[in-house]
């Protein structure tokens, strides 16, 4: 659990102008998160555009991600899904190797009860032979796991360590943390609250604005959960405005014209997800040029 305390980055997949996987811009994007202090990287996640890869790019990734790693930093790697026993199945043969725990959303668009959530990860966990993290964002998966049922997910579920949580919602994060056993880690996947979550008791985040800028993200994150209260918000309000710029348009349309402004990637994204406009681009632009 100590590995996931911190700052995590959802890792974009960058790609070339033919819509190729750009091997060598996502080699150096890993290595650039190393170097500014992010302390875990995630795969394959949303932000990865993995519902557009095909299963041996997928493969690909895993592999240059690993290579470029090098064992640096604990490695999750994103395996969810809407179809319980599809998932199972994935998770009983896929080539785990290199990986210490998997992200798993919330099952989608099928809109569970509470109770076909909480079956749904139980079964997840006995599948799975790395720990979960479990992903809750209700605006993608238009349900949200409630406080009371993460509870009795952590009291039950040994290999279930954590939640990425991602409503949004200030309060239900805080009754989260209040239920939750101390030893379950309750991370922020929202960018914006990350700061007041981790005072309330988060144990930091999986963060997209992250990877653009690492060394002041993860400086925040760790500030925080040092209790440098002041430091930490005088960080949190020299970002702000870049979380509202990526998020303006959808994600990752957004990171990616921060980091292609940055020289790191090319502004490439695959349909049905479109790059950001010509007047969001400019903002963040004016933002990087004058950070």
């Amino acid at each position: 659990m100590e590995a996931f305390i911190g700052t995590g980055v959802a890792l974009i997949t960058p790609f070339k102008e033919d819509l190729s996987v750009d091997t060598e811009a996502l080699s150096n994007l890993v290595k650039d998160q190393i170097e500014n202090g992010i302390e875990y990287l995630v795969v394959l996640g949303t932000t990865a555009e993995s519902a557009t890869l095909t299963g041996d790019e997928k493969e690909l990734i895993k592999k240059v991600v690993k290579e470029a790693n090098a064992g640096k930093l604990p490695l999750v790697l994103g395996v969810g899904g809407n179809n319980t026993a599809g998932l199972v199945e994935e998770l009983k043969t896929a080539d785990l190797e290199g990986f210490d725990a998997i992200l798993s959303v919330s099952p989608y668009y099928n809109k569970p009860t509470q109770e076909g959530i909480y079956r749904h990860f139980e079964a997840v966990s006995k599948a799975s032979p790395l720990p979960i993290i479990i992903y809750n964002v209700p605006g993608r998966t238009a349900s949200n796991i409630l406080p009371e049922t993460v509870n009795r997910i952590a009291r039950n579920l040994d290999n279930v360590i954590g939640i990425k949580e991602a409503a949004g919602d200030i309060v239900q994060a805080m009754k989260l943390i209040s239920l939750v056993p101390e030893n379950f880690m309750v991370i922020s996947g929202d960018d914006m609250i990350t700061l007041p979550m981790t005072l309330a008791g988060g144990r930091g985040v999986i963060s997209v604005i992250g990877q653009g800028l690492p060394k002041e993200f993860s400086d925040m994150v760790r500030a925080g959960l040092n209790a440098e209260v002041s430091k930490a918000y005088k960080l949190h309000y020299r970002i702000a405005p870049s979380i509202d710029l990526i998020f303006a348009e959808g994600n990752p349309a957004g990171i990616k014209a921060l980091l292609a402004k940055k020289g790191m990637i090319s502004n490439t994204l695959r349909l049905p997800l479109v790059e950001a406009s010509e007047n969001l681009q400019s903002r963040i632009n004016h933002f990087v040029d004058n950070f």
